[in-house]
């Protein structure tokens, strides 16, 4: 619903923020004026209660969100309520009295349609338990755990500790081998490596009393380092067979809901980990606090499907020949791995940071919640808002709806707020923004784009965002806009972000902003944002030059060695090269290529090499020959089926062969496939498989 259509609230909380009802009005567009409320949620309440009448309601203040939603409940309201934070993001500033055109921009926001829905990954859990780690603490957690959870136990170190009693759940030995799945389906295989099986043993306490090393305690696991192979333990056991020390089946395994991990380092080794394992080391505290979050995960959860990939246009592979490793060395999950050609992504593993569609060079991998074009529209709304209030310069802050919104409203309330240029827009995950979109805000008219991050986030995915602004920047750069239009700030700390933010100085923007809509389709996107700023540059060029592993290039080939046999064509995902067709020809579209080296790996004659840059002249997207040669006809029809300097490499390789001895093999060579055919059936004299004895 436009903003025209919806009921606006805004309080100025207090007379703490200069708010300008006309201006406002103004920028937005609005027939109605607006009203600028004091105390919206304490004496003027009853404004708020009159427009619970109307279909949709605007609320410009998040801290009392949780009071207006319960007032809407009570009064039995069906409207829509939005809440839009005027206050930390622009009023509550230094520079308050000149933020009315982000304010304007933020409103804005709210006659913005909900993005698309999209696919959701399911998980259904049954409490189903493993606990891991040494015999104390597994055994007192399960202890615990038990009267809520289906437990089991995999103890990974005997030593200390006492199994309970009572049997109330199963509790194994032995050293973990793998551990792998996500909530409701986890793997984990282990070795049985003492030579008590404790699901065998009754506890009878047998072999503790007839051990003369004392090498068994009431863990009922044998220390092997006191152990002197009396054998005495295996005599008191008897027919229970639960100890023997030359066990052939030691490999145990078992699938499980969940998994709390007391070991003192996680055994999953990724940055995140899957939904559903829970490893807090050592530490009592964070032990407890692991532990209960475990009843919460029990039954039938939902997620958004964070990605799209589409493996037509994948540059990981090709014919065994690896390409582009981007998305598989940025993903923090583990939740990408090769399947042949392609790439494979478990869903349930993946945690929707977008970091594999940000470097992804050719569009194959793509963020789906929110899409870019959902967040194109945002930017552009904003961007055009704040820029019809009069507003110059916009900086957009990009940052997480978690830690990031608490430290923007503490810079809020301890500092000078943030600058009026600097407009904050929530993303999901701070490694979503990409090439695509920060060259598409900069078409859009912005001056700049800073990404905030936590220190976490900056460690797993801050060099490849810092790597997709380096190559933005030098494309801005060289077309003449001058500063620095994109950083990246990875603090959790108001006073740094303070001092960061209010440092930067405009960069600058184009003089008109791009009408267009940001395209699902990455390549898309980038094509028209890069021909805008091209188009409106301060300083036009046709060619500027990238670092390595920038998405565009070229393709050079040494014609000298390429003998135009079409491996590199054959293995171009992208259709950057191709054929002559009906002649024995190479070309190449510039505007195509994503550099993932395929071609240069398969080649035969090593005589492709890469060279990353950006053409901005026409010729980036016609076909541009990069080698071609006399076609060779076949000595018998006349017919071209190849290269004369395929050919001739080829008898000069075989020329003084035994099998070509004679001449007629030798000229079969220069003979198309239909004729070599008819010459061999007509040739008689020629030794055929047939006449082999053995």
């Amino acid at each position: 619903m436009p903003l025209e259509d919806r009921t606006l609230k805004i309080c100025n909380c207090n007379k703490t923020m200069a708010l300008d009802a006309r201006a406002l009005a103004a920028a937005l567009q609005l027939k109605q004026p607006i009203q600028i409320h004091t105390e919206l949620c304490r004496k003027e309440v009853g404004s708020f209660q009159e427009s619970l009448k109307d279909e949709s309601c605007v609320v410009a203040c998040t801290q009392e969100a949780p009071l207006f939603s319960e007032l809407a409940r009570e009064a039995g309201a069906a409207t829509q309520l939005k809440f839009i934070n005027i206050r930390e993001h622009a009023g509550w500033s230094k520079e308050g009295a000149q933020a009315t055109p982000k304010i304007a921009a933020l409103l804005a926001l709210a006659g913005m349609p909900e993005p698309e829905s999209v696919p959701v990954v399911n998980y259904q859990s049954g409490g189903q338990l493993l606990v891991i780690g040494p015999a104390e603490a597994a055994i007192a957690w399960a202890d615990k755990l038990a009267e809520q959870l289906d437990v089991n136990v995999l103890v990974t170190r005997g030593k200390g500790g006492e199994l309970p009693a009572e049997r109330r759940y199963p509790v194994w030995s032995g050293k973990l081998k793998s551990l792998k799945g996500h909530l409701g389906e986890f793997e984990v295989a282990w070795e049985q490596d003492n030579p008590i099986d404790l699901e065998v043993c009754t506890r009878c306490n047998a072999c503790i009393h007839a051990c003369p090393e004392q090498a068994i305690d009431f863990s009922y696991q044998i220390d092997m380092d006191k152990c002197k192979a009396h054998r005495e333990c295996v005599k008191s056991c008897g027919a229970i067979r639960a100890i023997d020390f030359e066990r052939a089946e030691r490999a145990r395994s078992d699938r499980f809901d969940m998994v709390l991990d007391l070991s003192a380092q996680p055994l999953i080794k990724t940055p995140q980990l899957p939904q559903g394992y829970l490893a807090p080391g050592a530490d009592p505290l964070e032990q407890a606090l692991a532990a209960s979050q475990l009843g919460q995960m029990v039954g039938e959860f939902e997620k958004p499907r964070f990605f799209a990939y589409n493996e037509k246009i994948c540059a990981h592979s090709r014919s065994a020949k690896t390409g582009c490793n981007q998305c598989l060395d940025v993903c923090s999950t583990g939740a990408i791995t090769p399947d042949g050609n392609y790439v494979k992504v478990d869903p349930h593993l993946c945690m929707g940071c977008g970091g594999c569609a940000t470097v992804c060079p050719s569009g194959a991998m793509t963020y789906a919640y929110p899409r870019v074009p959902d967040l194109g529209a945002r930017l552009k709304r904003v961007l055009s808002v704040y820029a019809q209030a009069g507003g110059k310069d916009a900086c957009l802050l990009l940052h997480n709806a978690g830690e990031n919104r608490v430290l923007i409203a503490k810079l809020a309330r301890r500092g000078k707020g943030l600058p009026a240029r600097v407009i904050p827009l929530e993303v999901h995950h701070p490694a979503s923004v990409g090439i695509d979109v920060l060259l598409g805000a900069l078409a859009y008219g912005a001056s700049q784009v800073v990404v905030l991050a936590t220190p976490k986030e900056a460690a797993e995915y801050g060099e490849a965002v810092e790597r997709q602004m380096g190559y933005a920047e030098t494309i801005v750069n060289a077309l003449g806009y001058g500063g620095a239009h994109f950083r990246m700030m990875a603090t959790d700390e108001h006073a740094a972000l303070e001092k960061e933010i209010w440092a930067l100085a405009p960069a600058a923007s184009v003089a008109k902003p791009a009408a267009y809509n940001l395209s699902p389709e990455k390549r898309t996107t980038l094509e028209f944002a890069i021909d805008h700023l091209a188009k409106h540059a301060p300083k036009p060029q046709e060619e500027i030059k990238l670092g390595a592993g920038a998405p565009y290039g070229q393709v050079l080939v040494n014609k000298g060695t390429c003998t135009l046999c079409m491996a590199c064509v054959g293995a171009c995902p992208e259709s950057a090269l191709v054929d002559g067709r009906d002649r024995p020809m190479l070309k190449f579209i510039e505007r195509n290529c994503v550099q993932c080296g395929l071609c240069e790996k398969t080649c035969p004659e090593n005589a492709i090499a890469l060279a990353p840059r950006l053409l901005l002249t026409a010729q980036a997207k016609q076909e541009v020959v990069l080698n071609e040669a006399e076609p060779f006809n076949c000595v018998r029809c006349g017919k071209p089926f190849g290269t004369r300097q395929m050919v001739d490499n080829m008898l000069g390789k075989l020329t003084g062969h035994s099998m070509f001895a004679g001449g007629g093999a030798l000229k079969r060579l220069q003979m198309c496939a239909d004729c070599r055919v008819v010459d061999m059936m007509e040739n008689k004299n020629e030794i055929s498989i047939q006449d082999v004895k053995r």
